[in-house]
């Protein structure tokens, strides 16, 4: 059975599997690094039960978003949180393949793009035992250079892609974009001030121009655990992260 979960301060509904496949906060940053407007047409590429998508959808009003998402049961959650919400008029969720898409997702149609890959390549560490979660955070068919060639044939000139990943792979995400985006943006996600950064947000254009630069990060937490006031605001007031 699913349970229900909130996001955004109680403004998103989520359902969630009581098992396997759970969103942290990495979906909330996501969407909060998205530099979409009211009237844009906007892709989550590996939408899971839906948090990122919902989350976008909620703090912009007027965006239009579709999430693709391989497991059906998840798309078919992230459909009844949208129904949920009251968001089931701008936010469909389409179970599907990004290595072989459905129709909806065409080629440069999207104002902007953006994904969660799965962190974790299939022959390195120990994948999660419960067969769901592992799907979500271990690469099968779909490695990363495939995510990220699907989220920039899918974005139309002049828009962005944003992916969140692993700070370790950071260079692998860069040469996979290479000649594709450009004004590359990497904004580390640092646990604790003066710790290395475990996770990265990367955010480049379609068609533009310039070597990628790393901006300020933002730190999650403070010293005793809890989160920083600037994380806070965008987890449960729906600031946007710009950079």
């Amino acid at each position: 059975m699913p349970t229900e979960d909130s996001l955004l301060g109680g403004r998103v509904r989520l359902l969630q599997p009581e098992n396997g496949y759970r969103a942290a906060i990495d979906p909330v940053l996501l969407a909060a690094a998205v530099p979409a407007e009211k009237g844009d047409r906007v892709l989550e590429l590996g939408a899971g039960s839906g948090a990122a998508a919902l989350c976008l959808a909620t703090r912009i009003p007027g965006v239009q978003v579709t999430g693709l998402e391989i497991q059906a049961d998840l798309a078919a959650l992230a459909t009844g949180s949208a129904a949920l919400g009251g968001l089931q008029g701008r936010v469909t969720f389409l179970a599907g393949d990004l290595l072989c898409p459905p129709p909806d997702i065409t080629a440069g149609g999207f104002k902007h793009v953006f994904a969660n890959p799965p962190y974790q390549k299939a022959d390195h560490g120990h994948p999660p035992p419960h067969a769901a979660k592992a799907k979500a955070n271990v690469e099968g068919a779909a490695v990363l250079s495939h995510w990220i060639a699907a989220c920039v044939h899918a974005v139309h000139p002049g828009g962005s892609v944003t992916i969140i990943h692993r700070a370790d792979r950071l260079a692998e995400i860069l040469a996979a974009l290479t000649g594709k985006l450009g004004d590359i943006r990497v904004l580390p996600l640092l646990p604790k001030g003066g710790k290395p950064p475990k996770r990265v947000i990367v955010r480049g254009i379609k068609g533009a121009s310039g070597a990628p630069a790393t901006v300020a990060g933002l730190v999650l937490h403070e010293a005793d655990g809890t989160y920083t006031k600037a994380t806070e605001a965008v987890l449960r007031d729906g600031v946007a992260l710009r950079f």
